[in-house]
């Protein structure tokens, strides 16, 4: 089993100029998977989280100018 707080203390131990590839990565693993099983309900889920989260963030942006 995946123990999250260790998994949150490692993202939080990268460096800033690592997150966009582990962003990317995370992606891309996840991009081949919805390719190979376009009915993957746990990859869809993702993207629609990721969805959610960029959506998300770019609106606290808007509304911190």
């Amino acid at each position: 089993m995946i123990n999250t707080n260790d998994l949150w203390e490692a993202l939080g131990d990268l460096e800033e100029e690592d997150v966009p590839h582990v962003l990317t990565k995370l992606f891309i693993l996840y991009e081949e998977r919805l390719s190979r099983n376009p009915d993957d309900t746990a990859t869809i889920l993702f993207f629609q989280h990721l969805s959610q989260a960029v959506a998300q963030t770019s609106e606290c942006n808007l509304n911190r100018r």
